[in-house]
């Protein structure tokens, strides 16, 4: 049994629209008697006038009852100042298995009345009578749905003989008929009435009291008393004493520390009321603009045309607060305009930096709706941009793909992809580019198809490299040799070939590959491509790394962080760059007995100098306080000596992000991972190195404590992202992140604060037992 995808009409919080396309055939005629008695009867016996114009009705298609009906009465012009219906037709937008209709619709038009509107209508859309025309247009709908398939030859002949036929029915028929499309959507929309959540249960009595409580079943409505207050309370006078209105110092003091506000706030009404009041003081604040967005009643539609008029005049605004214009609370169409050109400021590197997030934001634009992708401006500037930046576009078009599998907005994100390939084609010097994502497309399809074999294979791991290896050297697979190609992991590397002597599979449960591209500039790139892993919560998470490693050498403050790249290619396989290092397990464990020991070892683990040079315990101290930091902020759990890597030049960082913002497979997690070995290699607690490294470990979460709500807006934009710990309560992911900013302390409480976590993370014993079990786990395994 194949699935079934849909939608229930509750769920839809959109106005219901219907294009009014052309009236055609008959016009009705007054006997010749009545035109000699009413000169102003007109006498035509065809007609056709087209209008091609959409209408929305201030209905949303949640609200629709089942029996809703579409009464459409046309009028023609009778005499100066006055109309008569030319005639009228009822349309029910509900039909079998209670499925809202959809597409082109041809409706029969009754001639000088009125539509009625009722449900047992004497003005029906359909007639008895099934003609030829009837029978083409039903199978038309099924064509234009995707029922049909489409051949092109056979359709422009078949497109023909309709058009004949309806010709030839239009000048011999004598009736008049109404042609409307209804929009098309992803999916079928199935009638559902709204859920409305139940009032608390009635507690008998109240604590200490003799009084009964009862719940108010009207408490959630909009109360109309408080409702006109507002209206007068704003005032929509849009005249010179609105414009000069100045806040004294105690208001403004009231209005700075509404403007600090993170993005999850919540605004009072007194709040709401007191920035529509100074809106105007307001437009030359940039932190400004999104809260007093958030203050507006759209439903308003004086409210909404200020503040929309007010976008014109409001100083520009900085890239992470038109993050935020672009989330699922704002839908006003001119504050999503607003947000993107705005984004046009950006270059390429800060875009790239935020493209995860945008590409997620596309979900939000109403593109079901829309007949063209580029009626949003989100999607037109993202496909425009990634033709212009051929990185850009790389990535763009691999986000895109992943999307595209998605059940509930896969078709949307297709209809971009194909826009993005068909707007690429039209521009002359970027025609092969379409043909390089396709020959991407080809080697990761053939690295998936020798990953899944090799996966599902009960063979030894030797024999399991063995058969990668033979299958990199067959030339029909073409893997070993091929023309120079942008690597889908890292666009900016033009590779030739895989180097199948350095092929490997590696020691895990999912047996994931490790290959070595040979690149055109004559250097070599490490990448392991994984399968049976959905990658994509890695991808977030090394993103958020590279970002926030990005703002803290802004601030001159450089961690040594090492923000491999991850591409999920796929929902459940892609690509890790490969860094070389050796987990902090494996260091302790062989004959290095302690990180000191690795440290002062050479690049091949050979010779061990007397002491650890000074550039390489810089990178050690600067990349441990950088990644406890950022993995405390992200939440990151699971975290033992096996993911924890260290390169031979100092450089230590985490991998395998299965477990995010707070949580953590293993009971009482510390705040973060930071062992006694770690520490040790630093000279001990009381060194001078243990004290630097607690100094970079302030600094940098202060320095990103200011970046803050950027940050959060990244997050709020992929709640509704098939990411695992964000999909688990995706209402609490950014607050989760929000919490371990600790935006409500100062510096120096802020510094206090980490350093007790500091502390509580290294003094914690029972992370230490759980260690040793996961390291005899690790033995017993292998």
């Amino acid at each position: 049994m194949e699935d079934f995808s849909y939608v229930l009409t509750s769920d839809l919080d959109l106005f219901v629209r219907v294009k009014i396309a052309s009236l055609e055939g008959f016009r009705p005629q007054k006997t010749f008697t009545e035109t000699l008695d009413d000169p102003y009867l007109r006498h035509t016996a065809t007609t056709k006038t087209t209008w091609n114009e959409w209408l929305v009705i201030p209905v949303k298609y949640r609200d629709l009852p089942l029996t809703a009906q579409l009464a459409i009465t046309i009028w023609d012009v009778y005499a100066p100042r006055k109309a008569i219906p030319l005639g009228s037709t009822t349309f029910a937008l509900f039909g079998k298995n209670n499925t809202l209709k959809k597409g082109k619709h041809k409706l029969y038009v009754w001639p000088w009345e009125e539509a009625d509107g009722q449900l047992h209508t004497t003005t029906p859309s359909k007639i008895q009578e099934f003609t030829e025309m009837d029978r083409l247009e039903k199978l038309m709908r099924k064509y234009e749905c995707g029922d049909i398939p489409r051949v092109d030859w056979l359709d422009h002949l078949v497109f023909r003989e309709i058009e004949k036929i309806n010709k030839h029915e239009c000048a011999t028929s004598k009736k008049l008929f109404l042609y409307i499309d209804l929009p098309q959507f992803d999916f079928p929309l199935v009638f559902n009435e709204k859920e409305y959540p139940l009032p608390p249960p009635t507690h008998p009595r109240a604590v200490d009291s003799d009084l009964i409580l009862v719940a108010d079943p009207e408490i959630a409505r909009d109360n109309p008393v408080e409702s006109k207050h507002r209206k007068l309370a704003r005032s929509h006078r849009n005249g010179p004493l609105d414009r000069d209105l100045k806040p004294n110092a105690k208001i403004r003091d009231e209005l700075n520390k509404i403007l600090r506000y993170p993005p999850t706030q919540n605004l009072t009404t007194e709040e709401k009321d007191l920035l529509w009041k100074f809106r105007f003081y307001l437009t030359r604040d940039k932190k400004a603009l999104t809260k007093f967005l958030k203050c507006v009643v759209w439903t308003d539609p004086v409210e909404t045309k200020q503040a929309v008029d007010l976008l014109l005049v409001w100083v520009d605004i900085d890239v992470e607060d038109a993050l935020e214009l672009l989330g699922l609370t704002f839908e006003n169409f001119s504050v999503r305009h607003y947000a993107v050109l705005q984004l046009k400021k950006a270059d390429d590197d800060e875009l790239l930096l935020y493209l995860l997030q945008l590409v997620q934001a596309l979900k939000f634009e109403n593109l079901g709706e829309r007949p063209n992708v580029l009626e949003s401006p989100l999607a037109e500037f993202l496909i425009d941009r990634g033709i212009k930046n051929p990185i850009l576009g790389n990535y763009f078009h691999w986000y895109l793909m992943v999307e595209c599998e998605d059940k509930m907005m896969g078709k949307m994100y297709a209809r971009v992809a194909y826009q993005f390939m068909t707007n690429m084609t039209e521009v002359p010097e970027q025609f092969h580019r379409r043909d390089v994502l396709r020959r991407q497309g080809e080697l990761v399809a053939t690295l998936l198809k020798i990953s899944k074999e090799l996966r599902a294979s009960k063979e030894p791991r030797p024999k399991k490299i063995e058969r990668l290896q033979a299958f990199i050297i067959d030339p029909k697979n073409e893997l070993m040799s091929f023309p120079p190609l942008p690597l889908p992991l890292d666009a900016q590397v033009q590779v030739t070939g895989i180097l199948p002597e350095k092929a490997s599979v590696m020691k895990s449960a999912l047996s994931p590959l490790r290959l070595t591209f040979s690149c055109l500039d004559g250097s070599e790139y490490m990448v392991l491509f994984k399968t049976g892993d959905d990658l994509r919560q890695d991808q977030l998470v090394v993103q958020i790394i590279t970002l926030m490693d990005r703002l803290l050498r802004k601030e001159n403050l450089d961690l040594r962080l090492t923000p491999y790249k991850v591409l999920a290619t796929g929902t459940d396989h892609g690509m890790v760059q490969f860094i070389p290092s050796l987990p902090l397990a494996t260091i302790l464990a062989e004959n290095y007995n302690n990180i000191l020991n690795f440290l002062k070892s050479d690049q091949e683990g050979g010779t061990r100098s007397a002491t650890v040079s000074s550039a390489v315990m810089d990178n050690y101290i600067r990349s441990t306080a950088g990644y406890c930091v950022i993995m405390y902020l992200l939440g990151v759990g699971d975290r033992h000596l096996d993911n924890l890597l260290l390169t031979r030049n100092g450089n230590l960082f985490h991998i395998d992000f299965g477990f995010i913002l707070g949580r953590d497979p293993k009971p009482f997690p510390p705040p973060m991972k930071l062992s006694r070995e770690m520490v040790e290699a630093m000279g001990g607690a009381a060194s001078p190195q243990y004290q630097k490294f607690k100094s970079y470990c302030f600094i940098a979460f202060n320095n990103l404590r200011k970046s803050a709500n950027l940050i959060l807006n990244l997050f709020s934009l992929m709640v509704g992202a098939n990411v695992p710990d964000i999909a688990i309560e995706p209402d609490k992911a950014v607050w989760k992140v929000q919490e371990r900013f600790r935006l409500d302390l100062s510096d120096e409480e802020a510094i206090q604060y980490f350093s007790t976590l500091i502390n509580e993370s290294l003094g914690a014993v029972f992370p230490q037992v759980m260690e040793k079990i996961h390291q005899v786990a690790q033995l017993l395994r292998s």
